[in-house]
């Protein structure tokens, strides 16, 4: 690894860590100062039954009793550290709350990707090697996918696959079935922008003088697609598929709810309804660092995909279509 590399390592790196830093600042000042007092006004509600001790207890813990700077840093301060407060209702580490649901949600966000790149690449090999009909049908499927929410893919699987076939039981949320279906509801939406750039780019290098040598070759099919087309055409989907993480993440909170997962989406909902207000900036604030961070390798990843990218220190994204 040589020394340019490094340093544009190290710069991105940098800069992804002042994006999360931002980005809690900002989280920070709209949950916990910029409306008013929330988490004061709710440990206040009678409704919410908290003792003078125990409102007390919290507002020292919060520093809600100081200028609002010092609130900031030692909120800052202990975000850097792991330590995400406690919860205003369950009086457990939000750190500790957030930990219990966290791994299902990002099996069922990993998983969806995996099957979004599948439908991806299937679509793409498709359009270049099936008979012209079959490919024109499937330059279609995107457009079709983009067009179904997620929830509504969600429960015709369930009435399919669930109530009708008797494949997984909507009570074993958790089972390696269940996962599947709701990994394929939520991956649906997301292959399609995947796919859209994958053709678009594959129709561009398909037409360039080094795809006709390789062609005339006679290279099978899948070592035509995997070897001369695939790997020019990967950059501008490592670009998509870091745009698409945010949308793997919202949509895992609906995904979630129709199948009966408990995961973030489970939390999320239960903290709005509760006004949890830590639980909710530690969710926004984790969502953040999950997407800066995901953003961050593909930009590590861009120059050992093309070398061209590290010239002056800057991207050069391939155009991506709207």
């Amino acid at each position: 690894m040589d020394s340019g590399y490094a340093a544009y390592a190290a710069r991105r790196v940098l800069q992804a860590v002042v994006v999360i830093l931002l980005a809690y600042v900002f989280t920070f000042l709209v949950i916990s100062v910029l409306p008013g007092d929330p988490v004061t006004n709710t440990l206040r509600n009678p409704q919410n039954g908290f003792t003078e001790e125990q409102i007390s207890r919290i507002v020292s813990y919060y520093g809600l009793d100081r200028p609002v700077g010092v609130q900031l840093w030692e909120s800052l301060s202990r975000f850097v550290t792991g330590d995400l407060g406690v919860s205003l209702r369950s009086n457990l580490p939000v750190s500790r709350m957030i930990g219990e649901v966290l791994g299902s949600t990002l099996v069922l966000a990993a998983s969806a990707l995996a099957v979004a790149l599948v439908l991806a690449l299937a679509i793409g090999f498709g359009t270049r090697f099936l008979p012209k009909r079959a490919a024109r049908l499937l330059r279609s499927f995107p457009s079709l996918f983009l067009s179904l929410p997620n929830f509504v893919i969600g429960l015709v699987l369930i009435q399919v696959f669930a109530f009708q076939l008797g494949l997984f039981r909507v009570i074993d949320a958790e089972g390696g079935l269940a996962t599947f279906f709701a990994a394929v509801a939520l991956g649906i939406p997301v292959s399609a922008r995947i796919a859209e750039v994958l053709i678009t780019n594959l129709d561009h290098e398909a037409g360039q003088e080094y795809a006709a040598v390789a062609r005339s070759r006679g290279p099978g099919r899948a070592r035509l697609f995997a070897r001369h087309l695939l790997k020019p055409s990967s950059l501008p989907v490592v670009t998509v598929i870091a745009v698409v993480v945010g949308e793997l993440l919202s949509g895992a909170v609906i995904t979630e709810q129709i199948f009966g997962r408990t995961g973030i989406g489970s939390l999320v909902q239960r903290s709005v309804t509760t006004q949890d207000l830590p639980v909710l900036q530690a969710i926004v604030s984790l969502a953040a660092v999950v997407f800066v961070a995901v953003n961050l390798l593909a930009d590590l990843v861009y120059p050992l995909l093309d070398p061209r990218v590290r010239l002056g220190g800057k991207r050069q994204k391939a155009a991506v279509p709207a």
